[in-house]
């Protein structure tokens, strides 16, 4: 998807159609999660560029979205431009280093 979206339309909330905005994005990407996986892939993986012109936008993580959206909104913006690109991808494994404290080691219960 590639697209420049209106968040100003004449005759319609500002709000709503920032909502309806957000949800089409996410009707997207459900769309594009939902599709069939090549062979050897685990998940889709979505590259996302986000800035008020195509030339501007700049690389953006797809959780972030909607909060970049809706900083451009309070900032005023008439448009923004909305890059996703749906790519399939193999899940990498994470090493013991990363892992966020899953363990009970050090924790102050008793034996």
């Amino acid at each position: 998807m590639k697209k420049t979206f209106q968040l100003w339309i004449d005759g319609k909330n500002r709000d709503r159609v920032l909502e309806a905005t957000k949800h089409e994005i996410r009707q997207y990407m459900k769309r594009e999660r939902n599709k069939a996986l090549p062979e050897g892939m685990d998940f889709w993986h979505f590259d996302c560029r986000f800035g008020l012109t195509n030339v501007t936008a700049t690389e953006v993580h797809p959780a972030q979205l909607s909060a970049v959206i809706d900083a451009a909104a309070k900032d005023g913006a008439a448009s923004f431009y909305l890059e996703i690109l749906a790519k399939p991808t193999v899940r990498t494994v994470r090493t013991a280093a990363v892992d966020h404290g899953t363990a009970l080691s050090g924790s102050s219960q008793t034996p």
